[in-house]
């Protein structure tokens, strides 16, 4: 993993602060004070790792792919199983596992240190460790949304939602070590899938390139034939209906990608034969786009065993 320097903490941190501002605002869909529990928690838990790990900057990252993994599951099984949860009792669930992993990396600086600024190889042991405490969370967030809690007084569910709370939070707290090693190993993985990325710029270039130009003449094309016909063409869920550019951009953009929304379709055999001309140039495109993807990987790998040689 890159080390970072010190005094560069600013990039990093706005990084994760403002992915965590978007992870609050997509769950908080139960009221502001959700969110801004989250946003909170995020900023609590970001800058005590910044404080902490000053040279392993990076692993925000990965702590920062943890933390919005944590805020969705919890919103769709906290919602699920504990409908009648207080605001109260929400945020309190909600910050309990952040704070007993925070302070359990406080305790545990020292040796965690070594783990988030220089990396460690996962071994066959580690990975049992961390299946086990991912298994252990699945069966309680199981647990949660099989037993019958949602039919339970607002007092018992907040009761039993802070409870399994508290209880991830013990785990949370007992697997610190493994847990950091995993975050250490997910922002070494996106580094690694950054690197490669910058090897495929000219061919997804390319790619979108070819996707925008085959989109638009389409467009036109349909919107040409709707122009030249007497009758409408293309449906939509209230009947007939005539296509202008923006419809035929649309329609061409649902088409190509084989989406099919269905909110426009082709009621005329010429306009349904030009839509599967479009399909077809959409799947020699990806063709198209998979065999530059491979032959730049194969490239590198010649390269890379020439420079061996």
């Amino acid at each position: 993993m890159k080390i970072a320097a010190e005094g560069s903490w600013g990039r990093p941190f706005l990084a994760t602060m403002g992915l965590a501002a978007l992870v609050a605002a997509g769950v908080g869909d139960g009221g502001a004070w959700f969110s801004l529990t989250v946003l909170a928690a995020a900023g609590l838990g970001f800058g005590v790792l910044f404080r902490l790990f000053p040279r392993g900057l990076d692993f925000a990252l990965g702590a920062g792919i943890g933390f919005a993994t944590y805020a969705a599951l919890f919103t769709v099984i906290g919602r699920s199983a504990f409908p009648d949860a207080s605001d109260t009792a929400v945020g309190a669930a909600f910050l309990l596992p952040v704070l007993a992993f925070l302070l359990a990396v406080i305790r545990r600086r020292n040796r965690l240190r070594r783990i988030v600024e220089g990396g460690e190889t996962p071994d066959e042991l580690h990975l049992r460790r961390i299946g086990r405490v991912l298994l252990l969370l699945a069966l309680i967030a199981v647990a949660s949304l099989s037993l019958p809690a949602n039919r339970l007084g607002p007092g018992w569910q907040d009761a039993a939602m802070i409870g399994g709370s508290a209880v991830i939070g013990g785990l949370t707290a007992r697997a610190v070590r493994e847990l950091v090693r995993l975050l250490v190993d997910m922002a070494q993985l996106m580094d690694a899938l950054n690197g490669r990325a910058k090897a495929l710029v000219v061919p997804i270039a390319a790619y979108a390139a070819l996707f925008s130009l085959i989109t638009i003449v389409f467009a036109c094309l349909f919107r040409v034939a709707e122009g030249l016909s007497r009758h409408p063409l293309f449906s939509g869920p209230q009947g007939p209906i005539r296509l202008g550019f923006r419809d035929a951009l649309h329609f061409s953009v649902v088409t190509i990608s084989t989406v099919g929304y269905g909110d426009i379709w082709p009621t005329d055999d010429g306009a349904r034969l030009l839509a599967a001309v479009e399909v077809l140039a959409g799947q020699i495109l990806l063709l198209f786009g998979f065999y530059e993807i491979t032959r730049d990987r194969l490239s590198d790998n010649r390269n890379g065993e020439d420079k061996e040689g």
